[in-house]
Formats: structure tokens, sequence, C-alpha cells
């Protein structure tokens, strides 16, 4: 009698073409062999290159063209395209911004993810977690007068902050709002650069509260950061109640994460 035996593996699925040729090109962008402007090519030529019939590219292309990392010219030639901050974002960020959600909405929510991190790093944070946000301090020290490396290092701390608490919920939960917290930061630093060395005194003063496990400290600073964040906004002449997605016709251009 023949032995039934348990599956252990699940079927294989293939995968459409178009989605193939679509990962092709984003990967030759996100390695930067394809940079901002360069040319992809016609659908013709990708045609070609790929081996695939049109409507198999066209759909590749389609793709990329949501995502915002590729762009059609008048002349109907493909290029790579930087993407506005949204494009970059999760689908729960996406759904903020199609929501209108404003930016006080967005401060009230930090306002209490903020702390809540800090205070689980406070008591969770690891030796290399405390090292690694030193160094995010002494980065924004040497970079403090290049505004735009300012705002990335200052989403880099907040995410070391999340990271620093060993709470994955959290982690996850602080995520779709400080994807949105990036740009308006960057806009905010733009236009008030004055504001960096109180930005780099917060960050400090809350790195030095973690070490000492001074839960108060740490708590007045990040209280005192995310004020020093609502008054930079309005300073920058930008109003509370407004839709966080009016802020990408603010930006000079739209920022991106730093490699990690």
């Amino acid at each position: 009698m023949a032995q039934i035996t348990t599956a252990r593996f699940e079927r294989i699925k293939s995968r459409p073409a178009y989605e193939l040729v679509a990962e092709a090109i984003e990967r030759k962008i996100l390695s930067g062999r394809l940079r901002p402007g360069d040319p992809v090519g016609t659908e013709s030529e990708l045609v070609r290159q790929f081996g695939v019939n049109r409507s198999t590219v066209r759909e590749g292309i389609r793709l990329l063209e949501q995502s915002g990392l590729v762009a059609r010219e008048p002349s109907r030639r493909l290029s790579v395209a930087v993407p506005h901050y949204h494009r970059l974002a999760s689908r729960m960020t996406r759904a903020l911004i199609l929501q209108q959600v404003t930016f006080r909405e967005l401060w009230h929510t930090s306002r209490a993810l903020e702390p809540a991190a800090v205070d689980q790093a406070m008591d969770n944070a690891t030796e290399q977690d405390l090292a690694e946000l030193a160094a995010n301090v002494a980065e924004t020290r040497k970079l403090q007068h290049d505004p735009a490396a300012v705002a990335e290092l200052d989403a880099e701390f907040h995410k070391l902050i999340g990271k620093a608490a060993h709470n994955r919920v959290l982690l996850l939960a602080k995520e779709p709002s400080s994807m949105l917290v990036r740009p308006t930061t960057g806009f905010i630093i733009m236009k008030n650069p004055r504001g960096i060395p109180r930005l780099i005194a917060a960050h400090q003063h809350i790195v030095d509260a973690l070490s000492r496990r001074d839960r108060a400290t740490a708590r007045l600073w990040v209280d005192r950061h995310l004020k020093d964040w609502r008054v930079g906004f309005e300073l920058s002449g930008m109003n509370l109640d407004s839709p966080v997605g009016d802020i990408d016709a603010r930006l000079p251009a739209p920022l991106t994460p730093r490699s990690a």
C-alpha cells in the first residue's frame, strides 16, 4: 500500500511577465545604474530587449509610472523620475493622504507615539541602540549646515528610537505617520535653518536621558522637540489645518530616504 505523505511545500506560483519587467527596471534604478533623467527607452526598444510582447512592457511601465519611478516624456520616450514622497510611502500612508488628514492630526499623533517610543526605549534600549543614536547625533552635528541631510538624519533618529523600544507593534504603528513627518520636517528645516541647533540639542538631551535611564528628562525633551516642530511649521507659513498632501507643492524637490 502506497504511503501517503503530508505536503511540506506550497505550489510554486509563477509571476506575471509584466511584474518581472517592472522589477528588472526598478532594480537598475534603485542600484543607481539608472539615475533621474536617464532614458529608459521606448516601448519598442524594451520589447526587443526583454523579448516580450508590447502589452507586457506597457503593463510593467504602468506599475513604474504609478510608483513615480518612471515618467513618460512628450516624445513618448520613458525616463527615470524622482518620485514624490507619497509615492514612496506605504499603502496606509497613501490612504492618509487620500483622506486629507491634516498636519494638526499628524502633530497630535506624533505627540502620542513619540513619547511612547521613548518611554519603552527607556526600559529596553541596548548599548548597541544607544551607540547608534549617539552616532546619529554626531553625524547630524557634522552635517548641520546641510538642511536636507539634517532632515533625513532627523527621520533616522526617530526610527532608531522606535527600534530601541523593541516593540514591533509600536514600530509598525509609527511608520505611516513617520513617512508624512519626514518631508514636513525637511520643509521646516529648509525654511528655518536656524532651528537646526535646537533640533540637535533636543536629540542629544534625549540620548543622554536614555543613557542615564532618566525618564522624566527624556519626556521633557521629547515634548519640547515636538513643540519646536509645531512652531517651526507655523513660522514656515503653513496652516496646521491644511491637508498633509499640500506639502508636496511646497518642497523644492522630493526627499528620499538615505541609503542604509
